[in-house]
Parts: structure tokens; C-alpha cells; sequence
């Protein structure tokens, strides 16, 4: 019989509070570690994380791993990377996730080889085969124009996981499960120090959790088009996004790229603006659950994937569409 026993999920805590990725990878876990018939641990490194290891069990965790030692309070992968090899090297998970966030793609490769294990990316499904009882993780390939089941033997089965693929369980604050301390063996390597770090003030909800999302692409045609869609997505209540192209003409920061080489977003209203629909964009905001295309061509691809078109110039779309809305709103 193998060794390697439950599944054990790596948090992203920041500013002293379970993430959403934290909550998403939680119900994933949960539910693989049911199928199973083992337990979920929750993996929490920091300082000052206060009451967030009751907040993890409530979530779904039967018990929290909390690292202690030599340990930094802004994040520093060569820290993350050593610690969480050290806990797995103790712990022997059957299955092992991580977000697949910057934090999650930076550092799961790193662990993946100190393992000597195969590590599958950017998943959007998992699940327990039930005859040979391993993990089944589904990820797209080809731009998103199909899906791979990859299935591998190695230990522990690694993961990153999309954001917005996983919906968090209904928390019990019930529920009960251990908190237990971690001693690091040995001190992470110094590789890298953090010099300066400020917080980017987006002036609304974060793009990754805004209910709304109103995206400009290259049809916006420079940064004068976008004082448009922050309109619109201030009526809403909304975040801006943007695709590759107007981040890398300085449009918009690069922060709001949506897509495979930027943030994906699953908000319940997508509406792209000036966006022609590459598979690389579209890989991004697929999750979302209405999306609404304004396109002057009327073969631009995005037209394929949303719900609802408008075939015009949005400079003249845009204005009446949002005075709509506000009436809607007041009344």
C-alpha cells in the first residue's frame, strides 16, 4: 500500500484573511478527499494569521497546518518553496493543489521537481477515478479549443487549479478539526529579499472578483476609449479589464490583462468592448456566466462564444447603453 494518504491544499493568505482562490481550492479538496475516504489539510504559512485556521476548517478542511520557524511576513517564494516541500516530505499527501495564481505558477514547478513528481497546470476539473481511485485532472490545451484528461501514478498527484473553477462549500463554523504547528527543519535558502511593495488603487472591486466585468480590446483604439468602459463599469458596479493589446500599447496597466498570459475572471455580466475573440483572450472570461459582445465586424469570433450581440461602433453604443442602465438602476 502507498504511503501517501489525503490531500493537502496550499493557501495564498494575504492581509490576514482566507483568499477566494483559498475557499475555491477548499471545495475542490473537500470533495476529492470524500471520494477517498481521507482527510483534507489545509497548509497556512505567515505570520499574524490570527483566527484564519478556524475560518480554513469551517471551510472544509479536517485539519491546518501552520508553518512556524524562520518565516518571513511578505511572501518570498524560495520560503514558500521550502516549506511546503519539507511539510510534504513529513506529511506524504496523496494529492497536493495549488492555485494557479502568479504565487501558484511561480513556485509549484520548484516543489514539483524537489518531489520528483509530475505536476498538471492550470486545471479547470478534478476528480477521483473510481475504479483506480487516482486523480483525474482536466486542463485546456490548444488555446482552449479542447480539453486533456491527464492521469499520472507519481506522488504526490500535483495540481494547480484555474481560478473561478471551483465554488467554495457553504461554511460551517461547526465544524471541527485541528490546528497543528509546523517547525521548519532547516531555514529556506536566501535567494531574494523584497525591496519596496505598494497596493494599486483600482478605485473599485478587484477584476478577479468584480460581479461585472466590462473588457476593452484593441477595437477600443487607445486609452481615450477606455474613460467609456469606466463609466459603464461604474455604473454597474463593475471592474475594467483589458486583452493583451492595449496592456502592451500602454493603454491600460498590465495588470488588467485578461486572458491566458493575464487574469481569468468569471464575473455573472462580461462585456467586451472592441474585442475580436482570440481563443488566448477567450481562454480568460469562457467562466463567466453572460457575455455580451459590442464588435463594428460581425465575424469577429467573440460573437461565437457570447450571449448577446451588438453589431456597432461602441463610441455610439456605449453612451445610450449606459444611460439605460442608469435609468434601470434608479428605477
Amino acid at each position: 500500500m502507498s504511503k501517501h494518504k489525503g490531500v493537502l491544499v496550499c493557501g495564498e493568505v494575504t492581509g490576514a484573511v482566507l483568499t477566494s482562490i483559498d475557499k475555491e481550492l477548499l471545495g475542490a479538496g473537500r470533495k476529492l478527499a470524500d471520494d477517498l475516504a481521507e482527510e483534507l489539510s489545509f497548509l497556512l504559512m505567515g505570520d499574524n494569521l490570527g483566527s484564519i485556521s478556524n475560518e480554513a476548517i469551517a471551510y472544509g478542511a479536517d485539519q491546518v497546518y501552520v508553518a512556524s520557524g524562520p518565516m518571513e511576513s511578505d511572501y518570498q517564494s524560495d520560503t514558500y518553496v521550502e516549506t511546503i516541500t519539507q511539510v510534504c516530505q513529513e506529511l506524504f499527501p496523496s494529492i497536493l493543489i495549488l492555485g494557479h495564481t502568479d504565487i501558484g505558477a511561480e513556485i509549484a514547478p520548484r516543489v514539483a521537481a524537489r518531489l520528483n513528481t509530475a505536476l498538471v497546470t492550470d486545471c479547470v476539473d478534478l476528480r477521483i477515478d473510481p475504479e483506480t481511485k487516482l486523480l483525474v485532472r482536466t486542463k485546456p490545451i490548444y488555446g482552449g479549443n479542447a480539453l486533456a484528461e491527464i492521469i499520472s501514478e507519481s506522488r504526490p498527484q500535483m495540481v494547480t487549479v484555474r481560478p473561478k473553477s471551483f465554488s467554495p462549500v457553504q461554511p460551517d463554523e461547526t465544524r471541527q478539526g485541528k490546528i497543528i504547528p509546523v517547525t521548519l527543519r532547516r531555514p529556506a535558502p536566501a535567494g531574494a529579499r523584497l525591496i519596496e511593495k505598494f497596493r494599486e488603487d483600482i478605485g473599485g472591486p478587484k477584476l478577479e472578483d468584480a460581479e461585472v466585468v466590462v473588457c476593452g480590446g484593441a477595437g477600443v483604439a487607445g486609452p481615450e476609449g477606455f474613460n467609456l468602459l469606466r463609466k459603464l463599469a461604474e455604473v454597474l458596479g463593475g471592474a475594467v479589464g483589458a486583452t493583451r493589446v492595449p496592456c502592451q500599447e500602454g493603454w491600460v496597466p498590465p495588470s488588467l490583462e485578461i486572458g491566458q498570459t493575464g487574469k481569468v475572471v468569471a464575473p455573472k455580466l462580461y462585456i467586451a468592448v472592441g474585442v475580436s475573440g482570440a481563443m488566448q483572450h477567450i481562454a480568460g472570461c469562457l467562466g463567466s456566466k453572460f457575455i455580451v459582445a459590442i464588435n463594428t465586424d460581425p465575424e469577429a469570433n467573440i460573437f461565437k462564444v457570447a450571449d448577446f450581440g451588438i453589431v456597432a461602433d461602441f463610441k455610439e453604443a456605449l453612451p445610450a447603453f449606459i444611460e439605460t442602465c442608469k435609468q434601470l438602476l434608479h428605477d
